[in-house]
């Protein structure tokens, strides 16, 4: 659990979380990270204490925490459990997971392994997007804005507004897929494998999207008022509608910056994380697929 996650306090969803399994008999043991830092040394723990018992990882707060977590798991043989505590949770909700700790947690009880693709990019995995140029920029500003003003979806959408009105400096990038290489200019290459997240944003989605294809969008080089347009086309889930957009469908994607001088790493945003990663940027689905937990249907939330 990321004490640091969710707009509930880590001791009522600590609480709330053991009292479920403890009523229903469940064998558990509660690792808490006290901060973000932590997050990797604990699911460590967590996945050799799963290995000795044949458990399962549980992974309590957001999409970043649910990422560090995913790192770990993935290859060990061991499934992965989510109590999604986080702003915006596509992760969890795409799987019918509810949101409150406790119903999440009875969810748990009855839920079954299913094999669910995920992304990688320079090595690490993301199981909702990757991204350079702008995106990173907001998501550090977004953590600036949260720090000050508290965790909330309103404050989330604030802080991208502003960001974007700032705007950003062109990236010019060479995408190399299926033997073809394009050369772009954009202020933000995104790639999504999460179904809900790109439907929220008004783009097409079939199965293929988080089951062996990510989309890769390529935004133009705009300015920041071109970019606040089409970021409020986007918060109201008209953004498959900008002609300007260009979007591939792909299970490997090579990424060169044309322009890097001697630079040999680029940040780039994994759900919500901030890193430097080196290039080219190898974005591909990872071929071993992680076992979800996810709930019955009868205790499945519908996405919404």
């Amino acid at each position: 659990m990321n004490a640091a996650s969710g707009r509930l306090d880590a001791e009522a969803r600590r609480d709330a979380v053991v009292a479920v399994l403890r009523d229903a008999g469940r064998e558990h043991l509660l690792l808490e990270a006290p901060e973000p830092s932590a997050l990797t040394e604990v699911a460590r723990d967590a996945v050799r204490r799963a290995l000795e018992r044949g458990g399962a990882v549980v992974a309590a707060g957001g999409d970043g925490t649910i990422n560090a977590v995913a790192q770990q798991v993935l290859g060990s043989g061991r499934p992965l459990g989510l109590l999604p505590q986080g702003t915006f949770n596509y992760f969890g909700r795409a799987h019918g997971v509810p949101t409150e700790p406790e119903a999440a947690a009875r969810a748990l009880l009855r839920a079954r392994p299913v094999p669910i693709r995920v992304g990688r990019v320079g090595g690490r995995v993301f199981l909702v997007n990757a991204s350079v140029g702008l995106y990173p920029n907001l998501l550090e500003d977004r953590e600036a804005w949260k720090r000050r003003w508290g965790r909330s979806r309103p404050v989330a959408l604030l802080a991208a507004l502003a960001t974007l009105a700032r705007g950003v400096r062109p990236l010019r990038l060479e995408l190399t897929t299926g033997g073809a290489t394009r050369t772009v200019r954009t202020s933000t290459l995104f790639v999504g494998n999460n179904p809900l997240q790109l439907e929220r944003l008004g783009m097409e989605v079939d199965d293929s999207i988080g089951d062996g294809r990510l989309a890769a969008i390529v935004v133009p080089p705009y300015g920041g008022l071109r970019l606040l347009w089409l970021a409020l086309r986007g918060a109201v889930g008209g953004l498959g509608e900008a002609s300007p957009l260009v979007r591939l469908d792909v299970e490997r994607l090579v990424v060169r910056p044309s322009r890097l001088g001697r630079r040999t790493r680029i940040r780039v945003a994994t759900d919500g994380e901030v890193l430097r990663l080196p290039v080219p940027l190898r974005i591909e689905v990872d071929p071993e697929p992680l076992r979800l937990l996810v709930p019955a249907p009868e205790d499945a939330v519908e996405v919404r």
